[in-house]
């Protein structure tokens, strides 16, 4: 994760995602930053990505929630995913990942 409206990204230690995909259905998992383990499942449309997600913080709060993302390209051709989701509190967040090679 490159940036995130929801918390301050630790860039020397990010959250990082593994993403698999078959016949459109999406599943993984991602840790790091402010996540000590976290599940997401969903399916991908193209260009666009809906997941359920569900993390444990390292504060040892549970997150539940629902995501959906753009998949677009870098100019280095890696992919970049701009993900919307909502807070607990039902406010609208960003979030932006980008891919590792």
């Amino acid at each position: 994760m490159v940036s995130s409206t929801s918390s301050i990204v630790d860039h020397d230690a990010p959250t990082r995602f593994v993403y698999h995909e078959a016949d459109g259905v999406l599943w993984g998992e991602y840790v790091g930053d402010t996540v000590e383990v976290g599940r997401f499942c969903g399916v991908r449309n193209q260009a666009r990505i809906d997941i359920s997600f569900v993390h444990r913080g390292h504060d040892a709060e549970t997150t539940t929630g629902n995501a959906s993302s753009t998949i677009s390209r870098n100019e280095d051709g890696t992919l970049l995913l701009t993900e919307k989701f909502r807070t607990p509190d039902g406010v609208l967040h960003t979030s932006v990942c980008r891919e590792v090679v």
